[in-house]
This record gives structure tokens, sequence and C-alpha cells, in this order.
């Protein structure tokens, strides 16, 4: 995979410890893992947890940006998520009677001295956020063997 400027390269490496990964993003390294129960060792977050740290890190950056640009009086911004994988009860053109789909729910607390307006227009920028964009859209992954 070649570098430019425009992409986010990162690179992935599963060595012979069961489902240890370590993930590496600039001079950044993390640790991914599975939960004993599913043959992991436990010593980090699974896929699922960064994908849900991506998103709430990503939404409350952009909150407090946004609010600092206002100058509204943000003290902290706390998100709490959860994900899940819920029956497709409104999939009316679904072939699987048993579909389900992936449900993220995001719980946002924010402190400062806002007004209701102010509370939820941060609510709808949470929802702007370029990592929120990017899993709501049409996304292609290509895979190749190096």
């Amino acid at each position: 995979m070649s570098e430019s400027a425009d992409k986010i390269i990162v690179h992935i490496h599963l060595g012979d410890q069961n489902y240890k990964t370590v993930m590496t993003a600039g001079n950044h390294e993390l640790i991914a893992d599975e939960p004993e129960e599913a043959g992991g060792s436990n010593e980090g977050p699974g896929p699922y947890d960064y994908l849900l740290m991506a998103l709430g890190s990503c939404s409350v950056i952009t909150m407090k940006m946004y609010a600092e640009r206002k100058k509204w009086p943000v003290e902290d911004i706390f998100i709490e998520m959860r994900h899940s994988k819920v029956h497709a009860d409104d999939c009316v053109d679904c072939d699987d009677p048993n579909a389900k789909i992936d449900r993220i729910e995001k719980e946002i607390i924010i402190k400062g001295d806002l007004n209701e307006e102010q509370l939820n227009r941060l609510l709808e920028i949470s929802k702007k956020c370029p990592v929120h964009k990017t899993l709501l859209s049409d996304i292609e992954i290509d895979s190749t063997l190096g």
C-alpha cells in the first residue's frame, strides 16, 4: 500500500499470540485483542471497542471545536457508547427474516453553562463528525495480497 498525503496509513500485525494484534499509526502503537472466552488473552480492546472509540473521540473533538468557534462555555464532554446487533424489524426488503443490523447508541453529557438550543445544536454537530459521516456512507474496501 503506497502512502500519500490524503490517505491515513495504519499498519496492523497479528503474530503468533492468538488474537493479540499490534496496530501502528505514525509513532503511536496500540494493542487489540479478544477476550479470553473468545480465545484471546484480553490484552487490549476488541475491534468494535476501537470502532466506538473512533466514533466517540471524533464526536467530542468536533463538538469541542464547534463550541470553541462559537465561544460557548463547554467544560467537559462525555460520551457513553454501546454497539449491538438487533433484529431488522424495519427491514421491509430483507430476504432473511432473522436479519440483524448494527446499532450504535451514543449518550452524550455536556457540562457547561449552555442553554437548550446550544445543547441541541451540539447534538446535531456530533452527527457531523467525519467518522460518523464515513460510517453512514457507502464505503468501498479494496483488499489485495502483497
